[in-house]
């Protein structure tokens, strides 16, 4: 199961350890969702997920301190007793002296933010929905083109890495080369990275590993993309039928998610960077509404029925 460590969380959120007497090594998160435990609070345990990180709000802080000591007591007894990963406290709220016994003695790491409920719980939501998405890792080059996240693919030696180097000259923006993590964030979203090793780095056979950030600069490179289309390299075969017009769309899968995919034959001469542009942009128009190909096959279909007016007029 995948899962996030706790310190990981902290330090991205910028999150304040309340908790220091408790070793944080051994948290992890496992699921990206969280909770607001308001009706823990008040006695309330049927389909709790424990599990999930929680959140105590104005609302649930608002009603803690209308308790007296001894429902602290029973209420607080009752929430730590399960395994919570940890408790994190928006708007800087402090936990009352009988929380924070009770947490240390259950071991549940209190944290605080600095964030509005609303916020945080929109950006740690998000932000755990990347980390714990479904994973796998693929053998390509994901470049942003124009904002459309390009999965560049095929054969090793095939020129991924050098058509990629051409499109950063040409000031579109590296994601990663040669390993390509896929995150399925929704069904009908492919997120790619680059594992934290190769990071920014391209391999030139010949030349060796080039650092893209350290050459081109911060403008030059992205931590992630979503996959918008697939552009698979392959050598040139004279003996197949290569699509010419593009009325029909072909797909590729990944994590049960379709991802529009085309198929470029290779042969000395053809520029793989302009193609790799000319095919993001395509793909820009035809998400905007146009479509090259269907407006030609409009305009032969309008041409073959006009001329059957002229030779019927003829007649």
């Amino acid at each position: 199961m995948a899962s996030v460590k706790l310190l990981s969380v902290i330090e991205k959120m910028k999150l304040e350890n309340l908790t220091p007497e408790i070793d944080l090594k051994k948290y992890r998160i496992t699921l990206a969702e969280i909770n607001r435990p308001a009706l823990q609070l008040a006695g309330f345990f049927e389909n709790f997920e424990a599990p999930r990180l929680q959140i105590i709000g104005y609302v649930e802080y608002s009603y803690m301190e209308h308790m007296t000591d001894e429902q602290k007591k029973e209420s607080y007894e009752k929430l730590l007793s399960h395994e919570i990963p940890c408790i994190v406290f928006c708007r800087e709220l402090q936990p009352d002296a009988i929380f924070l016994e009770a947490a240390i003695r259950h071991q549940v790491p209190l944290l605080s933010t600095k964030k509005t409920t609303s916020s945080f719980m929109a950006e740690i939501i998000r932000w755990l929905g990347v980390q714990l998405a479904p994973c796998i890792s693929v053998h390509g080059v994901l470049m942003d083109i124009y904002g459309v996240g390009v999965l560049i693919t095929g054969e090793s030696g095939i020129g991924k890495s050098e058509a990629a180097l051409e499109l950063i000259k040409r000031g579109h923006r590296l994601v990663t080369d040669d390993v390509v993590e896929l995150r399925k964030v929704s069904d009908d979203t492919l997120v790619g990275s680059a594992p934290d090793i190769t990071k920014h780095f391209i391999e030139l056979r010949g030349i060796g590993i080039v650092d893209v950030k350290a050459l081109f600069g911060a403008a030059a490179v992205m931590d992630t993309q979503q996959v918008n289309m697939v552009i698979r390299l392959e050598d040139w075969d004279k003996d197949k039928e290569y699509d010419r017009l593009g009325l029909e769309e072909n797909y590729i899968e990944y994590l049960g998610n379709k991802i529009v995919c085309h198929t470029l034959p290779i042969r000395p001469g053809r520029n793989l960077a302009i193609i790799c542009e000319s095919a993001a942009a395509n793909h820009r128009q035809k998400e905007m509404g146009y479509n090259a190909a269907q407006e030609l096959y409009k305009r032969v279909q309008n041409n073959l029925a006009r001329r059957r007016e002229e030779d019927g007029e003829d007649e």
